[in-house]
């Protein structure tokens, strides 16, 4: 008997705390407009998770604000199996406190598991995260490490179909506003 090998950075739902395979693309130090990327911003660091997740793999919708959650999501991610994650993203100390602030809790039925993408000047901080969620943290060259596993909510549910339909339009919708900006309509 054969099984097909476990697609790259898909969330395995059978484990008590999710294995994640890493995507197999390497950091690299990348230029834009004369400017060496760092992964300390909150885009650079969205960008790494994402690819770490696996953009093939899954379908992952950055900053949804509105749709699904009663609160908004710095990235969303479902895997073929339909359940959800949720990743927040913090760039600063002042960003990972004020966080313990909101009256969310990032609690929802839709949310398997959290967890918080950190670059590396935050690792001395990480008390400060909740202990239910995962810790990705970014170093400056891209690179990608687990330092915590997340703990599964055990009251979470699958996305209905309607559900995963609506995950998927505000993902496309997205591309359709990056390229309105990219040629100035916006």
């Amino acid at each position: 008997m054969t099984t097909e090998p476990e697609a790259i950075g898909t969330i395995k739902d059978t484990d008590v705390t999710p294995t994640l395979i890493p995507s197999p693309v390497e950091p690299l130090v990348i230029t834009h407009r004369n400017k060496c990327l760092t992964y300390e911003t909150a885009k650079e660091i969205e960008t790494r998770i994402a690819r770490y997740f696996g953009i093939r793999a899954n379908v992952i919708v950055p900053n949804v604000s509105w749709g699904l959650l009663t609160y908004e999501a710095d990235m969303l991610i479902m895997p073929i199996s339909g359940v959800m994650y949720e990743v927040e993203i913090k760039v600063s100390k002042g960003d990972l406190i004020a966080d313990k602030k909101k009256n969310h809790k990032h609690c929802s039925e839709l949310i398997r598991g959290i967890y918080f993408a950190i670059p590396e000047k935050l690792k001395p901080h990480i008390e400060h995260i909740p202990e239910k969620a995962g810790i990705l943290v970014v170093d400056k060259t891209g690179r990608v490490e687990k330092l915590r596993g997340i703990k599964i909510n055990k009251t979470s549910r699958k996305l209905s179909e309607q559900e995963r339909f609506t995950l998927a339009r505000l993902g496309a919708m997205r591309v359709w506003i990056l390229k309105e900006k990219l040629i100035g309509a916006l």
